[in-house]
């Protein structure tokens, strides 16, 4: 998301389950209910909700329940935490609209941001520190690479790679 113009900040962190201040091993356990998640701060003048609900869901298979690739387990599942009604309006919209697109069901989960877990310090920006990592290469850089090539428009000229 740091490479779409108007994104302002992303914090990797864990949300939608019930252990207070998770850490990633406990998150990683399955037994936390937390998702990994990000925290997206934009400038609403410079890219909406819509266009980032565009680019989360081109990033990822939303009908692949509590996984995404290689990852498995519920902290990866598909999830979009709202802060208000007007986005909790906007991305229930956008799936049902998407729902109608593929042939299996969207089980992307909704619902309130209720409280956000900033991860360890050594999870942010991720991909910008590790970039030869072997699971960057294979699995976060294509998904860069898409949304560079694919939402042109959105992205800034000559940013840094990043997630």
């Amino acid at each position: 998301m740091k490479v779409l113009d108007g994104v302002e900040s992303v914090t990797s962190g864990y949300a939608g389950g019930h252990t207070e201040d998770p850490t990633y091993r406990e998150v990683c356990s399955g037994s936390t209910g937390h998702a990994e998640v990000v925290q997206v701060e934009y400038d609403p003048d410079s890219v909406g909700y819509d266009e980032l609900l565009e680019v989360f869901f081109a990033t990822h298979d939303p009908t692949q329940l509590n996984r995404q690739g290689p990852d498995v387990g519920t902290q990866y599942r598909s999830i979009v935490l709202y802060h208000d009604d007007e986005q909790r309006q906007l991305v229930e919209t956008y799936v049902e609209a998407l729902d109608e697109a593929y042939d299996d069901d969207v089980v992307t989960e909704i619902g309130p941001l209720e409280r956000f877990w900033q991860a360890e310090e050594h999870h942010q920006d991720y991909f910008e520190k590790n970039p030869s990592d072997a699971y960057c290469r294979m699995h976060a850089q294509p998904k860069v690479e898409k949304v560079r090539e694919r939402f042109t428009e959105l992205t800034r000229s000559g940013s840094a790679t990043s997630d």
